[in-house]
């Protein structure tokens, strides 16, 4: 698929159209929150209308300009209707089938896994971040990043290239970080709020979810996971689980990282991290899920003993 003249026909469909959808995954992340707002800023620029439709997040985006105009439920169609960060149309929040619904549809993102589900689709799988993926076709677009947008553009590249550690992280990232210091943007301020700063509930749910940890497979392999029961027990909201997963992947010696997460109807969300070898990707396709090398993840509707079995079996298949 030729990038190019799927970029040109995005720029051509946005500046045409009147009444736009932004959408991204379930439970986003920063940057499926980071980029969705980066977009609404831009398009608001070019006087579009443009609605933000997103399923809860994590308070810590709380700073993030405009985050009250996100919606939960849309219009049923708009006249183009954009996905961001975003693999497949089946990991998609749309609570309304607007997507489908409306005209046209795109797709912006740099998963690997990516089923290029829109009728136009630019997938940058080397880029660090939709966030970063984005910034192109702003700049196609005319569009201003001023400080606002900015802030919500490398709120997306800090939290999913990890703190810049991973190595989709290139020349051009940094050169960006350093022009979005020029416009004001408060990176060192970012990091903070969405990596250190911990809720009440966020501690004790790494707490339980630490008493848990066990090592499987010659110990390359760290598993734990906290219960619908534990979630209700520390009143954990939208994203206190968020950055457990990394715990198990810090450790001296573990090559992959697994946290479970059951959820109000039994399933369990899976999340997986490895370091240096193993694309782990692979092993949350095998459950229907995707990602990214070193980051994935995936659903799982199996008693808990099963599920793990199961992931153990599949991960130690791939070390």
């Amino acid at each position: 698929m030729n990038s190019q003249i799927e970029l040109d026909s995005i720029i051509e469909v946005i500046n045409r159209a009147e009444k736009i959808g932004i959408f991204t995954h379930v439970s986003p992340d920063g940057d499926a929150i980071g980029s969705s707002l980066a977009l609404y800023l831009g398009l608001k620029q070019l006087k579009k209308d443009v609605d933000v439709i997103a399923d809860e997040y994590s308070r810590c985006f709380n700073f993030l300009p405009y985050r009250e105009e996100i919606k939960a439920k849309g219009a049923k169609e708009y006249d183009l209707a954009i996905a961001l960060d975003c693999a497949s149309k089946g990991r998609l929040f749309d609570p309304k089938n607007s997507f489908d619904n409306s005209a046209v549809t795109v797709s912006i993102d740099h998963h690997s896994s990516n089923t290029y589900f829109a009728d136009y689709n630019y997938v940058e799988e080397n880029s660090p971040a939709a966030s970063k993926t984005l910034i192109k076709i702003l700049k196609r677009l005319n569009i201003s990043i001023n400080k606002e947008v900015g802030t919500c553009l490398m709120s997306g590249i800090i939290t999913d290239s990890g703190g810049f550690r991973y190595n989709t992280v290139d020349d051009e990232t940094f050169e960006f970080a350093a022009q979005m210091l020029d416009v004001g943007v408060n990176i060192s301020d970012i990091y903070y709020r969405t990596f250190d700063v911990k809720t009440k509930a966020q501690f004790e749910l790494s707490s339980i979810a630490n008493a848990r940890l066990k090592f499987y497979s010659n110990d390359r392999i760290a598993l734990t996971y906290v219960t619908s029961q534990d979630l209700k027990k520390v009143k954990a909201m939208a994203g206190d689980h968020e950055g457990i997963v990394n715990t198990g992947r810090n450790i001296e010696g573990v090559e992959i990282s697994i946290f479970l997460r059951e959820d109000v109807d039994g399933t369990y969300k899976v999340s997986l991290r490895s370091n240096d070898n193993v694309n782990v990707s692979e092993v949350a396709e095998a459950f229907g899920g995707g990602g990214h090398d070193r980051a994935a993840g995936c659903v799982i509707d199996l008693p808990l003993d099963k599920a793990i079995k199961k992931l153990i079996k599949e991960a130690t298949r791939r070390l």
